[in-house]
């Protein structure tokens, strides 16, 4: 309310954005308070009151349900952006429970500016303290409302603002505010330092060690794209940070991904699933194509196959454990093809094989066809996609 009555009072053009999560008792009448100053200042008001429903934490789906909106009205409507009323309360209880979950994050406390999804952020009253707002809410007779839920030590932000904020002095919020201020400078510093090893979406993976820890720290949350909502933990990324230090080959778990590593650089990657192709007739293989492999015309070599019509059904499925294919030299383990070729990890789970009618393996690619299906002049060659 104060925001909106600062807004007027400089005859800025706004508009205003109201959520009703139908959370409180109060809800009802604050969205009927809202709507009525807006109607008697002649500011165009946009309510989201539809039933709200959220699974997990409410703060973090009930700022995601506002957020979305203020993003659609800015898009309908041709705003130049949001203007959110965080103060310098809000600033300091974020930082401090940054501090308190010990996460690396983007920025220290709150942005002035900030983009989310395309739409400008910005928070004008950073600077302004919650008593001060609430002060200039009574000198201009603005009714403004305190949600109850804040009085519950139940949340965290709630018991870091009782706890610690309220009873800070002028000068030790000075202090956090330019402690705040430094930290934000070193991590832009180092930001620009090292977000030069990101090349086309990967890192090298010698590059990376020879960075110190805080660097590494810095490099792998800029690398993993955190979102504001989902801060990445220091235990977290210390975890990843770890493998990366030790191991030349890996699949890490990243939320729906996995960070790999292929010709000494690491990167995301995007499991694909196990598959399981079946080519009933020889004019069914002639350039058919799938995400993990392709087929083309024949040409000698370790991805070449000569088949007969006694062969089909052929069948190009993903690996599994125990696949093994008979060759001039002996039966060789197809596990063991990868380890003697360095194939990286997260290749060799999607990695296809070429079995006939019998359920024999016909062809690896890469490594070769059986002892019965070689020619001279093969019929198709099958390769494997690669990152």
């Amino acid at each position: 309310m104060a925001l909106l009555a600062m807004c007027l009072e400089k005859n800025i053009d706004v508009s205003a954005a109201h959520v009703n999560y139908h959370h409180r008792p109060e809800a009802d009448e604050e969205e009927a308070y809202v709507r009525e100053f807006c109607r008697q200042h002649g500011v165009p008001v946009f309510v989201r009151n539809e039933p709200f429903r959220y699974e997990g934490n409410f703060e973090a789906a009930a700022r995601t349900w506002r957020y979305d909106f203020f993003v659609k009205l800015v898009k309908e409507h041709g705003f130049r952006g949001v203007l959110i009323a965080h103060q310098e309360d809000d600033l300091i209880e974020t930082y401090l429970m940054q501090e308190e979950k010990n996460l690396i994050p983007a920025y220290y406390g709150l942005q002035e500016e900030m983009m989310y999804r395309g739409m400008l952020v910005r928070r004008p009253l950073l600077d302004h303290t919650a008593a001060g707002l609430r002060a200039y809410c009574r000198e201009h007779g603005i009714r403004y409302y305190i949600d109850a839920t804040n009085d519950s030590d139940e949340y965290a932000r709630n018991r870091i603002r009782h706890t610690y904020v309220e009873p800070m002095s002028r000068q030790e919020r000075d202090m956090v505010l330019r402690e705040i201020r430094m930290k934000n400078a070193v991590m832009q510093e180092r930001r620009c330092r090292v977000q030069t090893l990101i090349r086309q979406e990967r890192i090298e993976l010698k590059e990376y060690r020879r960075q110190n820890q805080e660097e590494r720290d810095t490099l792998l949350r800029m690398f993993l794209k955190e979102e504001k909502d989902r801060p990445l933990s220091l235990s977290h990324l210390r975890e990843i940070d770890a493998v990366l230090m030790k191991k030349n080959d890996f699949m890490i778990p990243f939320r729906k991904k996995y960070i790999v590593q292929n010709e000494g650089y690491f990167f995301l990657y995007e499991e694909k699933g196990i598959y399981r192709d079946i080519y009933e007739k020889p004019e069914d293989i002639c350039c058919s194509a799938h995400e993990c492999y392709r087929i083309e015309e024949g040409s000698a070599g370790v991805n070449a196959v000569t088949v007969s019509e006694k062969d089909f059904p052929l069948t190009i499925r993903s690996f599994r454990e125990g696949d093994a294919i008979v060759m001039r030299f002996g039966t060789k383990q197809v596990h063991r093809f990868f380890i003697d070729r360095h194939i990286p990890l997260y290749q060799r789970k999607t990695w296809p094989v070429v079995e006939n009618a019998a359920g024999e393996i016909i062809l690896v690619p890469g490594l070769g066809c059986d002892i019965t299906h070689y020619s001279i002049k093969p019929d198709f060659n099958v390769l494997q996609y690669s990152s």
